[in-house]
């Protein structure tokens, strides 16, 4: 019995000593610190995500409004009489006065392989990396 109350005393003892005024004033200034920290850690790393989604949607609003003004540009083309001239002599092979239109015959298959025959130069293969390296060093 005697034992038991000595550990107790121990232990009071010790939880009075660590647990002290100025121990308990400092591990709630820590505490505090350490949930303020988080706090802007977690705000700086929200902030971060919304600003990558508000670029990504910048992005976004510029390529539509890029697509507006080519289909508008389109739009206006469309409606142009050089289109609808070049449209009408094409689907319906009109043609302007003075002009005649003439029919000729499907290409031979002289003509449709003519080009082949030719034999293209292979481009000159570009030097690696080491090989420019030495060539600006010693001039090779």
């Amino acid at each position: 019995m005697e034992r038991i109350k000595t550990a107790f005393r121990r232990l009071g003892y010790r939880i009075k000593h660590w647990f002290s005024q100025e121990r308990a004033i400092f591990l709630v200034g820590v505490g505090l610190c350490l949930i303020w920290t988080w706090g802007a850690i977690s705000a700086m790393s929200r902030n971060w995500e919304l600003e990558q989604r508000l670029i990504a949607r910048q992005n976004e609003l510029s390529l539509l409004q890029l697509e507006i003004e080519s289909l508008e540009l389109e739009n206006q083309y469309y409606a142009s009489e050089e289109y609808q001239e070049l449209a009408a002599r094409d689907l319906r092979n009109k043609i302007a006065d003075g002009e005649t239109l003439i029919y000729l015959p499907a290409n031979s298959d002289f003509a449709k392989h003519k080009h082949e025959n030719i034999i293209v130069k292979e481009e000159a293969e570009e030097p690696t990396n080491f090989e420019q390296w030495m060539s600006f060093i010693f001039g090779m």
